[in-house]
């Protein structure tokens, strides 16, 4: 059964264009999309559809467009939106709400009521979002494409999330995509794995860039933007004016300056790990898992790839921690009753389960595990560190994230969203929430090497003790305090200025970021101008209003928080912004429009295209994915859900004959290899001729050790950070052996093996 916006004979209103504008602030971005429709039918319609947003995005502006006339929409308590809404359509009039998903912060959903038989309509939003930084402190801004299903759990309340499924339906509309971009550092190159049109510079000094999407972009994947700049971990200030029309003292009145903090980690630190903490793996195992990675010939199974990278996560894992794995879907299950100490045999164990996980295990109820991880004691000098994997097919997002927040003095989460379509208010939430770091896998990348780096985070000493001194300036902040910063990680520090000091023409600011790393005391500083910078569409005062509305709300979820209170301050803020929240909408009305209405609304969902990630086994669909355009998302479908319902497990397969693979199957706990006919393999050599060439008074597992961190550093250099700490823990071990001919090892495993590896590079 097709889905989107369907009439009661499942015919569809078609989407005709999709245009969207980018704007880049340095690490921050607004966004203009505009959708164009056509009702084609002879009764006036309601349409209802439902879009993603990114995590940590508020819309800030909405407006509709019909025939010649435009209305825009105003911001008002959301009962109170929704009252007028269904006011205006009994009355014959145009309307539009717009509100955010109760479930989850990343799902807004629009209502236009009363579109009329053959007429057109053009909307448009604007969202407001901060960028995130990658691993080569390049910023990325994402356009999804895809919204996947969320499995709601049972006894929960259906809302907006739980509308959202599959479509099948073709959709001929068309999409451009336009980004300016400006930085108070240079920007040195703008990149995506889309076609682009060459970057064009705008200015001599290279602080302002255009960039645009090439013509006849399918957007059957999403749209990724990445943005360098030169000096990436200055510390930069930028101050945006207050609205003109504000009221002196408020928050659109007064000047807000906007602080990245992006520390730099010295080699010195990079280099090294604890061998302490608890490391408790929760995997996906929902209906959904068996889903494909992406639709390219050589896609695996999402189950397949978590299964893969769980392998590698047991085999790097340090001498003298403790771990356990949990699997979760409709239920939970964990390998051991308790976390375990690591070492061979428990290693073992792990493996072999690992190996017989499956796509197996119903819906995605996440909250349970979690509850029945945080009950368990700690392990005194074992920091607890929790490693999620799911592709966030969930409907309670908000109590997830409520129940990691309760615990985040207890542990910290390494977030992982697999696939297509996660949702970033929980992905990105779980380890916001706990001080953590998330990752998000998609396409072609390889998870192991995204996986890897949070494990290098996780065993890295990471920045704490974080505090702040201004001067020359009165300031009320916006955003919570910093507390964690791992390698990689930044923060935006939002502060609304005040005083008669901003007024000056001359006047300058000053805040000093003052942090511990490792055992240094490190303390960065930035001088910044009161003269605020030009017209930014007020970005940054609504990224500071979202800041303080996000921890608002949070505040209300606390036991003994004064619940009214907090929301009126909440509505307070949201109007006077326009910033969305969980308790406001976006109204509009043409009060012009009144006409009588012949006969009932028909209620239409939008549809959009459809990424098929489909594997035929025994007849039987293995999995569905939804692709939806950014703004514009199916709410409704009744195909047999990837979450529950049929057994959609793949068939059990060992994992490819990768020699890398294979050689990390071979290794001990200890950080060893032994010597075998199976290693040997992997070098392309039998073990006679490996046995043959061992150097004199060298054991046979310290040549074995020794060929593969060879084989390791001549064959897979490119995928160092996967097998990154593998060879740590082989190093450590080889110098307790005590080789006495170590030189001669290297030179004879380099001949055997094809080889011209350097003993230094070796590490030995």
């Amino acid at each position: 059964m097709n889905c989107g916006l369907l009439t009661n004979k499942n015919e569809p209103v078609p989407l005709k264009h999709i245009e969207v504008h980018l704007q880049a602030l340095g690490h921050v971005a607004t966004v203009t999309s505009t959708l164009q429709y056509v009702n084609e039918e002879k009764r006036p319609l309601e349409a209802v559809f439902v879009f993603p947003m990114p995590s940590g995005a508020a819309v800030c502006q909405f407006s509709a467009k019909i025939a010649d006339q435009e209305i825009v929409a105003e911001v008002q308590e959301k009962q109170e939106a929704r009252e007028q809404y269904d006011d205006a359509l009994s009355s014959g009039e145009q309307a539009f709400l717009l509100e955010e998903s109760e479930e989850s912060v990343d799902v807004f959903k629009l209502s236009v009521g009363s579109l009329p038989p053959g007429q057109s309509a053009a909307v448009t939003f604007i969202y407001i979002t901060e960028l995130r930084v990658e691993a080569d402190h390049s910023l990325r801004f994402c356009l999804p494409a895809v919204l996947n299903p969320r499995y709601t759990p049972a006894g929960t309340s259906a809302g907006i999330v739980s509308e959202i499924t599959s479509s099948s339906t073709g959709i001929p509309y068309s999409l451009s995509f336009t980004a300016h971009v400006s930085s108070p550092n240079p920007i040195t190159k703008v990149e995506s794995k889309c076609p682009l049109e060459p970057l064009m510079y705008l200015n001599t000094d290279h602080t302002e860039a255009k960039v645009s999407l090439c013509a006849g972009h399918m957007f059957e994947r999403d749209v990724e933007l990445y943005l360098y700049y030169q000096n990436p971990h200055q510390l930069t200030a930028i101050v945006e004016a207050g609205a003109p029309t504000a009221q002196p003292g408020s928050h659109m009145g007064d000047p807000v300056v906007m602080v990245s903090f992006y520390p730099e980690f010295p080699e010195s630190v990079m280099s090294s790990v604890s061998s302490c903490g608890e490391f408790v793996f929760v995997m996906d195992r929902s209906g959904s898992m068996s889903d494909m990675m992406h639709d390219g010939p050589d896609a695996q199974e999402r189950i397949e790839c978590a299964r893969v990278t769980l392998l590698l996560l047991l085999k790097s894992l340090p001498i003298g921690c403790y771990f356990n794995i949990y699997g979760f879907g409709s239920d939970y299950e964990s390998f051991f009753p308790k976390s375990v100490q690591y070492s061979q045999d428990t290693m073992e164990q792990a493996v072999k389960k690992v190996k017989e996980m499956r796509a197996d295990m119903g819906g995605t109820e996440i909250l349970q595990p979690l509850e029945h991880i945080y009950k368990q004691p700690c392990i005194p000098n074992h920091p607890r560190q929790l490693f999620i994997f799911t592709d966030g097919e969930v409907g309670n997002t908000k109590d997830v994230l409520h129940c990691v927040r309760s615990n985040a003095d207890f542990h910290r989460c390494f977030s992982f969203g697999i696939g297509e379509g996660a949702s970033s208010a929980l992905i990105t939430g779980l380890a916001e929430n706990s001080s953590g770091h998330s990752q998000f896998i998609t396409g072609t990348e390889r998870m192991q090497a995204k996986v890897m780096q949070s494990l290098r985070y996780a065993l890295q000493p990471a920045v704490i003790d974080i505090t702040e001194d201004w001067s020359g300036v009165s300031f009320t902040r916006l955003s919570p305090p910093i507390k964690t910063l791992f390698h990689g990680q930044r923060a935006l520090i939002y502060a609304q200025l005040k005083g008669e000091e901003c007024q000056k023409p001359d006047a300058k600011g000053k805040i000093s970021v003052r942090y511990r790393l490792r055992d240094q005391d490190v303390s960065d500083t930035v001088h910044f101008s009161l003269k605020p910078a030009e017209n930014s569409g007020m970005a940054i005062h609504r990224l500071g209003a979202r800041s303080l509305i996000r921890t608002l709300e949070k505040d209300e979820q606390d036991d003994g928080a004064d619940k009214e209170a907090l929301k009126a301050r909440v509505v307070e803020l949201s109007k006077q912004s326009g910033v969305s929240s969980s308790h406001t909408a976006f109204i509009a009305v043409n009060k012009g429009s009144r006409q009588a209405v012949k006969g009932p609304l028909v209620t239409r969902r939008i549809p959009t295209p459809m990424l098929l990630a489909c594997t035929m086994k025994s007849s039987r669909c293995m999995g569905v994915r939804m692709a939806a355009a950014w703004c514009v998302t199916p709410a409704c479908a009744s195909v047999p859900d990837s979450d529950g319902g049929f057994d959609m497990s793949p068939e059990i397969s060992e994992p490819p004959e990768d020699p890398l693979l294979q050689l990390v199957s071979l290794q001990k706990a200890s950080g060893c290899w032994e010597m075998e006919s199976t290693l040997a393999e992997v070098f392309g050599r039998t073990e006679k001729e490996l046995i043959e060439q061992i150097p004199e008074q060298v054991k046979p597992d310290v040549w074995a050790t020794l060929l593969a961190l060879i084989w390791l550093h001549g064959f897979k250099i490119d995928a160092q950070v996967e097998w990154q700490f593998l060879a740590m823990k082989a190093v450590a071990w080889i110098r307790t052996q005590k080789v006495v001919n170590q030189s001669e090892c290297v030179r004879v495993g380099n001949a055997l093996l094809g080889c011209q590896v350097k003993e230094d590079a070796l590490g030995i």
